[in-house]
């Protein structure tokens, strides 16, 4: 039945192309009405056919039943097989009845016809422009002459039009002046009222809303404008201009021909259209008897490989007893039915020992990560190729790395600061090595002791390394900040004592020396503000030496955290008027134990380096324009105030952790200083500062810095805080 179903397919669809084809029957003749209603039939049985093996398969595929997967492929195949030439031979048919019918139309008919019509409208909208240029002219000038006599009657009008009427004649061939109700009231000298055409109510109306009316009289060969005189009472201008009817005729005309040329042209898709159609239904034909034989098919082939899909997800769940039937046969399926019996066996008998194993190996793998992933050390585990095996919870913290890349990264790649340590240790053959390293993650930079030794078997076998590591970032931090401090002090110590003789030795070098030099004077004074100019900045850098170096405890008492951001922010909006700032701050009061002064400091000194990083962004950008911006936030979570200082200035080098070392600047004119005695003050109120890459707001993309304080406070007031304030 298959069979006979897929061969009629082929059968039917040469039938119809003999009876619409070289026989050139019409629609009413009895062969092509039979042959069309077998098309019908056969469509519909095998449309039917299709679609219920479709849902069945469409039905299994979504109970995930066992060769469902494959049945639809191999389904797809076959119709894909029997869509593509079909698609194929109706796109090369269609084109080449296309280009049969591209020689029925010229582009030259086309663009003269086209250039006939732009010239009728062309000469149409002259005419209009025209009437509305002049119509327009006489109203301005009838209304002006109204503004120079208010009390102007109707025979002062006509008097007026008449000392224009030489500029009338040029461009008009009537001109009238109505009132409200249409009534002429003034005409001028060859306006006549045998010519007069009455205007309606609806054209006075529209005249009022739209300043202007054209009227269009096709049967009089004119074109009339109706304007109103908004200088006088309900008056209005009506002014006429001939035109030649023949050329508007043509216009009528070419525009008739026009159409009927699109409806011609229109008709070439209609044919295109019928042929599809025609082509469309041979296609079903062949294509629904292609997806019933791939059906067919497909059902053979795939019901052995479905019973092996069920028996390998049994299988996969645990059950290694299931078995398949072996189909009679050498052919490959058969031969695969038994092999996957044979292989269940084998993994039943080594499933037994694994098991056996694992446990074992479950029992040491617990000790094992309970014992590393306790310590606060980072361990990293390595193959004897170097590779990563194993990572405890330290050491993803301390580096940044993934605990699941097992095997995956060497450790060079995953952490490149370590390469050259393990590189020394295989190259010196030597089993233990130690030293300090520096690295940077997530823009901050750690300081860690890595210990590196090699992991040996019983044999005494090298089978990987162990690296071990601490974090002495603070320990570091304290012991340079400490060194630092004692620097300070030794040299605002040795230097300040000489400033002030120095200053003063120039001065009065200044004063003694300069009246009696003469002319040389002004070289000699120049000379001396300038060492006193430098005097004056080194006592400056020795005042920021001694900061640093004798920073007092803080003196914490109950403060308003926001009324001290408040104060700050009020100074800074003064001393930097070209920089938009951007405030939101709470309206409730936050209370915290802090020295004001201090917090003061910090905060000035934080406002003032987002002005000096927008100012060096500012001299960089020559070409591009900047928009000054700071924002500040204050919001309170729990028992902590987060305060947000963020600027689209220059933004943040790469090792922005360095930023925090005394002496270290990004700018030409700073002392390195200001951020270490924020960072400082911060701390030793039991906050914290960090640094970040803000967010673009200006609308160029570039990224600003980001300041982030946290504060402890006395209250958890963050549902206390119900208002903020925005100023800008």
């Amino acid at each position: 039945m298959t069979l006979s179903l897929v061969v009629l397919g082929p059968v039917l669809a040469g039938l119809t192309f003999i009876v619409l084809g070289p026989l050139d029957q019409g629609a009413s003749a009895l062969g092509l009405r039979l042959t069309l209603l077998a098309d019908l039939v056969y469509v519909l049985l095998i449309a039917a056919l299709v679609m219920q093996r479709v849902a069945r398969m469409i039905a299994a595929r979504r109970a995930k039943s066992a060769g469902s997967r494959l049945h639809l492929r191999l389904t797809g195949v076959f119709a894909l097989l029997a869509l593509i030439p079909t698609i194929l031979v109706a796109v090369f048919a269609t084109l080449s009845i296309n280009i049969g019918l591209e020689g029925w139309f010229s582009d030259r008919v086309r663009n003269v016809l086209a250039t006939s019509l732009r010239a009728a409208q062309a000469y149409e909208e002259e005419h209009r422009s025209e009437l509305q240029r002049d119509g327009l002219a006489l109203a301005a000038y009838l209304n002006t002459e109204r503004q120079a006599t208010f009390f102007m009657s109707d025979g002062e009008v006509r008097q007026a039009l008449g000392r224009v009427q030489a500029q009338i004649e040029r461009g008009l061939s009537e001109v009238f002046v109505l009132d409200g109700a249409g009534e002429i009231t003034a005409r001028g000298t060859r306006s006549y009222l045998f010519d007069y055409e009455p205007v309606t109510s609806a054209e006075i109306d529209t005249a009022l809303r739209e300043g202007i009316l054209i009227i269009e009289d096709w049967e009089n060969n004119e074109f009339r404008a109706l304007i109103p005189l908004e200088t006088f009472v309900d008056r209005f201008l009506f002014v006429s201009r001939e035109v030649d009817g023949e050329i508007l005729s043509l216009l009528d005309d070419t525009r008739e021909t026009v159409g009927l040329y699109e409806q011609l042209e229109a008709d070439r898709g209609r044919l295109l259209f019928e042929f599809g159609l025609l082509y469309l239904g041979f296609a079903a034909i062949l294509i629904l008897a292609a997806i019933w034989l791939g059906l067919w098919f497909a059902e053979r082939l795939s019901r052995p490989v479905g019973r092996l899909v069920t028996a390998s997800q049994q299988v996969g769940a645990g059950d290694l007893n299931v078995r398949v039937i072996e189909d009679d046969g050498d052919d490959e399926i058969s031969l695969l039915g038994k092999n996957f019996n044979d292989m269940t066996a084998q993994l039943r008998e080594q499933r037994d020992r694994l098991v056996e194993n694992s446990r074992q190996i479950e029992r040491r793998g617990r000790l094992f990560d309970s014992v590393l992933s306790s310590i606060t050390s980072g361990v990293v585990g390595l193959d004897a190729s170097g590779d990563i095996a194993f990572v405890n919870k330290s050491a993803t913290r301390l580096l940044d790395i993934a605990k699941d890349d097992h095997g995956t990264h060497a450790l060079s790649v995953a952490v490149p600061e370590f390469g050259p340590l393990f590189d020394r240790l295989r190259a010196e053959g030597r089993e233990v090595v130690q030293d300090q390293i520096n690295l940077v993650r997530n823009g901050q930079q750690e300081s860690l002791l890595v210990r590196l030794s090699t992991r040996r078997g019983d044999d005494a076998k090298l089978e990987g390394y162990v690296v071990a590591f601490d974090d002495i970032t603070n320990l570091v931090s304290a012991q340079r900040l400490a060194a630092w401090g004692d620097v300070a002090r030794r040299i605002a110590h040795e230097i300040k004592n000489p400033l002030t003789p120095i200053q003063l030795s120039a001065e009065r070098i200044k004063r003694k020396f300069t009246p009696a030099l003469g002319d040389d004077g002004a070289d000699l004074a120049q000379m001396t503000d300038v060492i006193v100019r430098q005097t004056n900045d080194l006592r400056r850098i020795v005042d920021e030496f001694s900061k640093f170096a004798r920073m007092p405890e803080p003196d914490r008492i109950r403060n308003n955290l926001r009324a001290v951001l408040a104060d700050v922010l009020s100074l800074q909006e003064a001393g930097q008027p070209d920089v938009a700032f951007t405030v939101a701050l709470p309206d409730a009061e936050i209370e915290a134990d802090i020295d004001a002064t201090m917090i003061t400091q910090a905060f000035t000194n934080l406002l003032k380096n987002a002005g000096e990083a927008i100012e060096t962004r500012v001299e960089k950008s020559v070409t591009l324009p900047v928009d000054p911006q700071i924002r500040v936030s204050l919001t309170v979570d729990g028992a902590t105030a987060r305060i947000q200082i963020e600027d689209n200035g220059i933004g943040l080098p790469e090792d922005r952790a360095k930023l925090f070392e005394p002496y270290v600047t990004t700018r030409d004119k700073g002392t390195g200083l200001g951020l270490p005695i924020v960072k400082k003050i911060i701390e030793e109120h039991g906050g914290t500062l960090v640094l970040e890459t803000a967010e673009a707001f200006d609308g160029t993309g570039h990224a600003g810095a980001r300041v982030v304080v946290i504060l402890p406070v006395l209250e958890a007031a963050a549902n206390s805080v119900t208002g903020s304030e925005e100023k800008g």
